[in-house]
């Protein structure tokens, strides 16, 4: 499983983050969770045209940027749970200094990770027919659907973050995904529903998921984005 999740959404739970991230391990084998941190990203003044970013911008926030290690902390955006499982004493966690992942049993998987492609641990998901669990969130949180615009083709970026080693080229950085929702009713006959507290918990295949938001972005290249006027990447794909 792939999890994507929202303490939040459950209501009050006796033993907060621990108490889900306990249950999760428990019940699922092998488990990884998005921890993403951006801390590192690095914005250039120049760099490749029509790459979804305004080079030369935000110089405030490159002298604020850290380096990447892994006991660096998820990005508060992947919210408590997967920070939480980062912490998890049987926990390994994969490489990539922007774009990394957190799992229990999972080292293949992790293991595939480069920094060409930070998303190969979704293709190994999906090739053991692997599940994404959505847990009190939708599919704008959905890292799994980039894999899907990766296979259809669809523009991927280049971003920059700060190692120990310099400044590194993170080539594959996907779009935004703030318009993914939009794949729901095509998934709805392929999703588990269930509610736990106050959670509405989601599962979907990801072989289901790949099939079905790979013809819908084939079908048409602009599905799936979202209408931010000011969004720069998904702008830079409508240019094409």
């Amino acid at each position: 499983m792939i999890v994507h999740s929202s303490l939040k959404s459950f209501g009050e739970v006796e033993g907060g983050a621990w108490t889900v991230v306990n249950a999760l391990v428990a019940v699922f084998n092998t488990m990884i969770v998005p921890t993403f941190t951006y801390k590192t990203m690095i914005i250039p003044r120049s760099g490749p045209e029509n790459n979804g970013i305004k080079y030369g911008e935000f110089q405030d926030q490159n002298q604020q940027a850290e380096f990447f290690s892994l006991r660096m902390p998820a990005d508060p955006m992947m919210g408590i749970i997967p920070e939480m499982l980062r912490k998890h004493p049987r926990v390994k966690r994969s490489i990539h200094p922007i774009q990394s992942f957190a799992g229990i049993n999972a080292e293949k998987i992790l293991a595939a990770q480069t920094m060409t492609d930070h998303l190969a641990p979704i293709e190994v998901m999906e090739k053991e027919d692997g599940w994404v669990v959505l847990i009190g969130v939708n599919h704008t949180v959905n890292t799994s659907i980039h894999y899907a615009e990766k296979l259809a083709g669809r523009r991927q970026f280049i971003r920059w973050a700060l190692t120990p080693k310099g400044v590194v080229e993170c080539p594959g950085f996907p779009g935004d995904s703030a318009g993914f929702q939009a794949i729901a009713p095509d998934l709805e006959k392929f999703t588990r529903q269930v509610k736990i507290g106050e959670a509405s918990v989601q599962a979907v295949p990801l072989k289901m998921l790949f099939k079905v938001a790979v013809a819908r972005i084939k079908k048409d290249p602009l599905a799936l984005l979202c209408q931010q006027e000011d969004c720069e990447r998904c702008n830079s794909i409508r240019k094409g």
